[in-house]
This record gives C-alpha cells, structure tokens and sequence, in this order.
C-alpha cells in the first residue's frame, strides 16, 4: 500500500495508507450541496494516496456501487419513533441493518470513519464507531437548523444523538463559523472545538450548453425550491426593484415551491420577466452563471452559501443573505454585497445597483474571483487530510 502524505512521519513512523470512510446522510444519484461536497472530497483524498470508501443512506435510490473509482455502500440506517407502527418497523429492520454494518466494517476495516450531515447515518456512525473502536469525525454542513423539513427541531432522538456524538468524537468539523456557533449553542459542543473546513469549488469545471431561449440580461439565483432559499423574498424584491424591462430573473433548481413560485410570480405581475428552468445540470450551471448579472443568494439562513462560490467563479457580483455563512465570507462591497432578504426594499436596490453601476459590479465581480482560488477541493481535501493526520497520531500517542 501507498504511504500517505497526509501523516507526519516524525510522529507517526512508516504509517500505511488510511482508510477512511465518508459517511454521507445522502449521496449520488441524488443532487445537492452534501453529495457533490462528499465526491469532490472523496475523489481528492484518493488522488492524494488514501484509500477511500463512501457510505450512504439507503433512501431505496439506485445508488452506484462505484463512482469516479471511489467504491459506494448504501446501508439501512432506521432509527426509533414513538408511534406503535414505526417502533415495531424499527424492531423488524433492526438485525438486518445491524448485519450490514457489521459486513462493511468487515469488508472495508476503515481507520476512520466520518460523517457528512449529521442524520440517521451519524446514529449507526456513532454506535459503530463506540462498539468497534475507531476514530470518528462528525462534519456538520448545517443540517442542524437549514434542514427544509426541520427535522431536529422535531427529532428528540436526533437531537440527543448529535449531542452524544460531539462529546465523544475524535474531531469535529463545520462548513462555517456560523454552523459552528450554532453547535455550540444548541448542541453542547465546547468552544472553539469546531474546525472550520468550508465548501469548495472546482476551477476549471467545464461550461456546458446553456439552457434554450435563456434571456439576455439576467440575474441568477439557484438551489433546492424550499421556503430556507427564500426565493419567494427574491421575487418580492425583483418585482419592486427598479430595473431595465429586459432585466429577467432566471432560477435554477427543483423542489416541492416551484408551483407556489410561479404563482407568486404571476400576482406580482412579473410572470413574463421569471424563467424557472428546474434542475439544471452542473455544466449548464457553469454556463449560465458567467452570463449572469449577478448570482443572488436569498436564503432565509445559508449554513455556508456554496452558490455563492459559483458566483465567485464566473466572475459576476455577489448578492448573498446577511443570515448565516456568507456574512462570515464576503467581505461587504469589496467581493460581493451583503443584504438582509426580509428587507424587501433592501435587497431591490441591491439589485438595481448592479444596472445602474456597471463599472463598480465589474469590479466586484473580479475580487470576487479572486477569492475563489481559496476554495479549491484540493484545498479543501487537504484541511480535512490535516484533522486525520492529528486524529490518527492522537490515538498513536493514547
């Protein structure tokens, strides 16, 4: 086996390739910030020496046993509930999950295990992790409070659960500062214990095709059509917002308010200046971003605000919500703007500015570019290699 950068040898000796595995609360095929964080993240680790396998959630998706050479596992993870029904369906599903797990850890002996989105999957994680002795790492990407169903508000048992696993986790890390303060607020993590490891972007991804009839002149917003993205605010604000008639509004993604969308839309009477182009592939994201006015971000709160990396990218200005991960990223009218989304007449001139002063939005635009080299996956990879290294050679030292 390949000797792994990623340890100091003057702690550790003549270490061999870790193992690690990535244990996602949901993976490919479905889309999304947490599935292309945990592939990208996976696929550099590997391209750095170590040996890496993805668990995943068994949500009954057509789940690859591969992907981009990394091998995939989804594993049933059922947790208990009050009700009589999903007691005795937990008690039914129970041995045979526990029978999985138990081949994977088997099969794969990982030296670490870490979690990605802290769900059903960091439950298992957990318990395994305690029962077979191996170092675990819990990585929070704000699922405790932008989850669009609220499910630890409504989730006893998850909420202990995290508790439990922040306590005794090997290392903890978070997509932000602002998810960070929010498990140590809510969740008993001690002070200062969270790395902050952020959410990446590729450079060089390439453009692919843009969507048809896309309009000349617009402003992109993009993510899941849930209530946290706050794409009803967007359209309030675009629909006041003081603009060119051939200044559109372009959003990207799907989700269960698309309807409720196009409805507000239509009684805000800009129906005709809204394009909802549904789920777009990473290409056509690419694309459709460099031709941008700009890449609004609206959300209610943004554990992080991976969209605005995208708007980074392409070089165009930034509009980004004051609630959350981006006011601890953008530097407020040096690479991007700073808006609160409930402050409709607020986030309109935030839009008009990018019209009526092209040369300032330029300019945004470029420093906004500039910082995006800070975000690479390799980066990235490596921040999460360095908490593995410190991990491994604790245990050495325990």
């Amino acid at each position: 086996m390949a000797k792994c950068r990623c340890i100091d040898e003057s702690v550790a000796g003549e270490i061999l390739m870790v193992d690690v595995v990535l244990i996602a609360s949901s993976f490919f095929p479905r889309v999304g910030g947490v599935e292309e964080h945990v592939r990208r993240v996976a696929s550099e680790l590997r391209d750095r020496g170590m040996d890496v396998v993805v668990w995943t959630v068994d949500q009954g998706d057509d789940v690859p046993t591969e992907l981009d050479g990394i091998r995939v596992h989804a594993l049933p993870c059922p947790t208990p509930a009050r009700s009589l029904r999903a007691v005795t369906s937990f008690a039914w599903r129970l041995p045979r999950a526990a029978l999985q797990w138990r081949r994977m850890l088997r099969r794969d002996r990982p030296r670490i295990l870490h979690v990605h989105c802290f769900g059903p999957n960091g439950v298992w994680a957990t318990a395994i992790a305690r029962i077979a002795r191996i170092p675990i790492v819990v990585t929070s990407h704000g699922e405790t409070f932008g989850d669009a169903n609220g499910v630890f508000d409504q989730s006893a048992l998850l909420r202990s659960s995290l508790r439990r696993a922040l306590a005794t986790a090997d290392a903890v890390t978070a997509c932000s500062a602002f998810t960070a303060r929010d498990l140590e607020s809510r969740f008993a993590l001690s002070l200062g214990r969270a790395s902050i490891i952020a959410n990446g972007v590729d450079l060089n991804e390439p453009a692919g095709e843009l969507p048809p009839d896309l309009p000349v002149h617009y402003f992109f917003a993009l993510g899941r059509a849930v209530a946290t993205k706050g794409f009803d605010l967007l359209l309030k604000a675009f629909a006041c917002a003081t603009l060119p008639s051939d200044a559109q509004l372009v959003i990207g993604g799907d989700g269960p308010e698309l309807p409720a969308l196009a409805a507000l839309a239509a009684q805000l009477g800009v129906a005709e200046r809204v394009r909802f182009l549904g789920s777009i592939g990473r290409g056509q994201v690419v694309a459709v971003a460099k031709g941008a006015l700009a890449m609004v971000v609206s959300s209610r709160v943004e554990s992080f605000g991976i969209v605005l990396l995208e708007g980074w990218r392409a070089g165009v200005p930034v509009i980004a919500t004051t609630h959350g991960g981006p006011a601890t990223l953008i530097n407020d009218g040096v690479d991007g703007w700073l808006v609160d989304p409930f402050d409709t007449h607020a986030l309109a001139e935030s839009l008009s500015r990018v019209v009526d002063d092209p040369v300032e939005a330029a300019a945004i635009g470029r420093r906004g570019l500039a910082r995006a080299g800070e975000f690479t996956w390799a980066k990235i990879a490596e921040q999460y290699a360095d908490v593995y290294a410190s991990v491994l050679a604790g245990q050495q030292r325990g």
